[in-house]
């Protein structure tokens, strides 16, 4: 090799002799196996991909799924899957269930049945509620509560679930 430029890219090795075409327009990388092989690279290796692979895609989420699931499995969905379509679902069931989700507490009530408030103005609600404690994976009941009635979060839901 006549072009000492060459050869120190090689650290003093000619390339030439490790079986490389340094006038190849192709990348080298390609026909390169090792600097220990007398060989030249073999190209891709063989293999299969598993059938599991080619599986179809699941089903697109459809809010009426949710309307089948009980009450446990709506609080599973809107506490461990936090933005993420199928909380918005869980969280519009539920309040098509009669639950509120209050925003500082941030836990989710529903009214004692049978049970009326004892204020009760435009702003606000106080009275006995039943609130599902995240901690201990049940429902409590709380009195005196105070909850704010917002509709706009409900209106929010329904814009986001496409209802609106």
């Amino acid at each position: 090799m006549s072009d000492p430029d060459l050869t120190s890219l090689a650290l003093g090795i000619d390339l030439t002799t490790l079986g490389l075409n340094l006038n190849s327009t192709e990348n080298l990388h390609k026909t390169f196996g090792s600097p220990w092989s007398d060989e030249p690279a073999k190209g891709d290796p063989e293999f299969s991909v598993p059938q599991c692979y080619y599986a179809k895609q699941p089903p697109i989420l459809n809010q009426s799924y949710f309307m089948k699931f009980p009450m446990d499995t709506l609080f599973y969905i809107f506490y461990s899957m936090p933005k993420d379509e199928a909380q918005l679902c869980a969280a519009y069931e539920l309040y098509n269930r009669g639950w509120f989700y209050h925003r500082e507490l941030r836990l989710w009530f529903t009214r004692v049945s049978n049970v009326e408030p004892l204020v009760k103005t435009n702003t606000y609600k106080r009275g006995s509620y039943i609130c599902f404690d995240p901690n201990a994976w049940e429902t409590i009941r709380k009195r005196y509560l105070s909850s704010v009635v917002n509709h706009l979060i409900q209106d929010q839901l329904r814009h986001c679930m496409g209802f609106a």
